[in-house]
């Protein structure tokens, strides 16, 4: 490995304490998979979704964006990227338990439905890609009020094929919108593998839209940021929309209710678990001395005390009240 490639982060301008926060945040949200997946199993929680494969590209990109000052329309297995702009573990746990204080919908909606205000993380619902003309709606209204502000929006590769997402792009792309499009390219939608899906790369349909798509490999987290960095200046210049095709793969089941061994082999999924991106950076951390395995020990240990409060808070967390149904349903608090 060369110089430039071993300290690639300061190229970047990204310090070491940054890039250790960032390998921080990969292993946060593969510990909460862990447990959340565990306790569905042990009947605690209804349903999860893993995104198990695919945390070190979201933190790469969510550290190329500005927190609570972008808008952020994620999809349902970005739990590493909505840690990144500032959602905690509780706030993941309140979610997925189902309970009154989760910020993401006050116990309505499934887990991985993301939508916390005051950091810009605008509210999904189950239908799959309708986030992403939103996303174009919000750029436009960005850019009519002239604010340097600038839209992400992911999906998976199978939901690239449904008519949101063309639309969306469409729009974007005509109106030269500050928007970032992201294909978290998992390979799996549900049981359907890609070369079913798709002929070619989700990321060459940009050019039928006007603007610039690049395919990316999702398990290198640095590369996903110098990505996602020059997509967000681009837009802030005013040039317009990117399309990223973050490649990946999905490690775990479609969802708590899917049986991946249906549909792909044991030895596929083992083989794509030593290739994980989160594996890579703690090895790229210390080839630059950055971390050791006892600093890794360290770390895991306080972030599985981390999960256990949250589990244990959202645990003995009120449910909502039966009343609360009719909560933000209707207009509320005005004059009749």
């Amino acid at each position: 490995m060369s110089i430039g490639q071993l300290y690639k982060h300061r190229t970047l301008g990204l310090s070491d304490e940054v890039v250790i926060r960032m390998y921080r945040i990969m292993c946060l949200a593969a510990k909460y998979d862990e447990r959340a997946f565990m306790l569905q199993r042990a009947g605690k929680i209804p349903f999860h979704v893993s995104g198990m494969g695919q945390y070190a590209g979201q933190v790469g990109m969510a550290f190329a964006m500005e927190p609570k000052k972008d808008y952020f329309l994620p999809y349902y297995r970005d739990y590493a990227f909505v840690l990144a702009v500032g959602m905690t573990v509780k706030d993941l746990m309140l979610a997925v338990f189902c309970k009154a204080e989760d910020v993401n919908s006050g116990g309505r909606q499934m887990a991985g439905h993301f939508g916390d205000k005051k950091n810009h993380i605008v509210t999904g619902s189950s239908p799959v890609t309708t986030q992403v003309p939103h996303a174009a709606g919000i750029a436009l209204a960005a850019k009519m009020k002239k604010q340097d502000i600038v839209t992400y929006v992911s999906f998976g590769e199978g939901s690239s094929n449904q008519g949101d997402f063309h639309e969306g792009c469409n729009f974007a792309g005509v109106h030269k919108l500050p928007v970032i499009f992201v294909c978290e390219n998992n390979q799996y939608a549900i049981s359907v593998p890609l070369h079913k899906q798709v002929a070619g790369k989700i990321s060459d349909r940009a050019l039928g839209y006007g603007f610039p798509g690049i395919q990316v490999d999702g398990s290198d987290a640095l590369e996903m940021y110098r990505v996602t960095k020059e997509a967000r200046d681009r837009a802030l210049r005013g040039e317009g929309p990117t399309l990223i095709e973050m490649m990946s793969y999905r490690l775990m089941p479609h969802s708590t209710s899917d049986d991946d061994m249906l549909y792909r082999t044991r030895e596929e999924v083992e083989e794509n678990r030593q290739k994980d991106g989160i594996v890579k950076f703690k090895e790229y951390l210390m080839e630059c001395g950055l971390w050791s395995e006892e600093q890794d020990a360290q770390l895991l240990d306080e972030l599985k005390q981390e999960i256990n409060e949250a589990t244990k808070y959202a645990d003995a967390a009120p449910y909502p009240k039966p009343e609360d149904t009719l909560r933000h349903v209707y207009a509320e608090g005005v004059d009749q």
